[in-house]
């Protein structure tokens, strides 16, 4: 079976096992744990701030900044489909009693000039004040995609001259970075506070940094310990984290181009694929222009021996590339793909499902 639902699939390999057993270990909660105070050490500035701290799970991260971020009441704007927004299971309003703002974009980039007209005005006292404004980057509805950095930076800049705080949902930040030829602390430092995810791309079983200040950073630990995510002798999951820093961001490249292979072979087969949207490791197929939907687009796919999830917009369905997905792998996919939607036989000329919401 060729797994592409997600990338949060990957398993850890002998070498970061390796490095789980031979963990320097100490009580996380009383700030002894070696291991994990060097993987907090190198986030903060691999992301662009003074301080990080290690948590259970991205959406734990996410969901700590908004708390840091706001008041009850107050009101954030994120771009559509976004994850903390459709897939974090109300948060804002549970943990940090928000009002969301979604605005509606075409693959979850949204510009300046959107975030202005977006925001409610702050003299009006009959709607929720808006305080701050969320990226995702890469972004997950929208296909993988990318943030140019000067659109970043064109949009922090209006965000912080209407008095709004920032957060980066940085889930997949390293793969935008490796796509976009840049350090990650380049888009970190642009945001009051940064969120990385360690299970994705990266290989690890678990894990998630926050990045920022020290002085938001002293607020993220007591919030660690609110939300539940305080540990004991987490090393033995930071030293995966530290492992993957060293041996698994660059090789996000290869996912990257076996994201693209796979495309070109699809469109290549007829398949209705939009190139122009792969840019890291997401390929989308709108089966509904072929009169699938995705039910039934899936259970035929999984018949052939391939696991693609479902995507954000209606009838779509993703592939994910990641650590576990090797180049025959996707000579594979682009044989059995055609071949489980279409019916057409596909000649090997190249070379060499559930729902999963993130």
């Amino acid at each position: 079976m060729i797994d592409l639902r997600t990338d949060t699939i990957t398993q850890p390999t002998s070498a970061m096992r390796e490095a789980i057993a031979d963990a320097v270990v100490g009580d996380e909660q009383k700030r002894e744990d070696p291991t994990v105070i060097a993987l907090e050490e190198r986030s903060a500035e691999l992301l662009g701030h003074a301080e990080a701290v290690f948590v259970p799970t991205a959406t734990m991260a996410n969901q700590i900044a908004l708390r840091i971020l706001t008041e009850p009441g107050d009101e954030a704007i994120v771009g559509g489909d976004a994850h903390l927004f459709l897939h974090e299971l109300g948060g804002p309003a549970v943990h940090s009693g928000l009002v969301v703002k979604s605005i509606e974009t075409e693959d979850g980039r949204f510009s300046a000039a959107q975030l202005r007209e977006a925001m409610n005005p702050r003299a009006d006292l009959h709607m929720a004040p808006t305080r701050l404004v969320c990226v995702e980057n890469t972004h997950n509805g929208g296909g993988g995609r990318v943030w140019p950095l000067e659109l970043v930076r064109e949009l922090t800049a209006e965000a912080r001259s209407l008095d709004l705080a920032t957060h980066l949902d940085g889930a997949r930040l390293l793969n935008a970075a490796v796509a976009a030829g840049l350090p990650p602390g380049e888009y970190g430092r642009e945001f009051d506070t940064v969120s990385l995810c360690l299970s994705k791309g990266l290989g690890c079983p678990l894990g998630a940094l926050i990045a920022g200040s020290r002085e938001r950073m002293a607020k993220a630990r007591r919030l660690k310990h609110l939300f539940g995510g305080a540990m004991r002798q987490a090393g033995i999951v930071a030293a995966a984290g530290l492992y993957a820093l060293d041996h698994n961001v660059e090789r996000l490249a290869d996912d990257h181009a076996n994201a693209r292979r796979l495309a070109e072979g699809l469109a290549e087969a007829g398949l209705p694929v939009d190139l122009d949207q792969v840019e890291t490791n997401f390929v989308q197929v709108d089966v509904g222009a072929l009169g699938l939907d995705a039910d039934e687009a899936v259970a035929r796919l999984r018949a052939e021996g391939v696991l693609l999830s479902f995507a954000t917009r209606k009838d779509v369905l993703r592939a994910v590339t990641h650590l576990d997905v090797s180049a025959a792998d996707v000579d594979q996919a682009i044989e059995r793909i055609p071949r489980a939607l279409t019916g057409a036989p596909r000649a090997a000329d190249h070379a060499g499902a559930s729902p999963t919401p993130y």
